[in-house]
């Protein structure tokens, strides 16, 4: 696997956790005392982020923030698959050119 490949599979992998932290957060809004899920992300020194879920230190759940951030994992998971794909079809093409 290329270092590409890691970088956006990273960030996939960081947009799914994020996606599920959020979902996770909005399906406790109503529960008492409910300290939301945070997602810590952290660049890697080989390329990429590793991400680290927490909790908040105050109870409360803002849907407003919860929904963009939905909406934000969603963009990058799209973007970094994006990147896996132009990767595979220029890989694609050079090997073409080769033959």
């Amino acid at each position: 696997m290329s270092a590409l490949s890691s970088v956006a599979l990273s960030g996939m992998n960081a947009a799914q956790t994020r996606m599920a932290v959020a979902g996770h957060n909005i399906a406790n809004v109503q529960t008492p005392g409910f300290r939301a899920q945070q997602v810590a992300q952290r660049t890697q020194a080989s390329g990429g982020v590793a991400t680290a879920v927490t909790r908040a230190p105050q109870p409360g759940v803002s849907l407003a923030n919860e929904i963009v951030g939905q909406i934000n994992a969603g963009y990058a998971f799209k973007a970094n698959l994006r990147t896996l794909e132009v990767e595979r079809n220029t890989l694609g093409t050079l090997l073409d050119l080769q033959a």
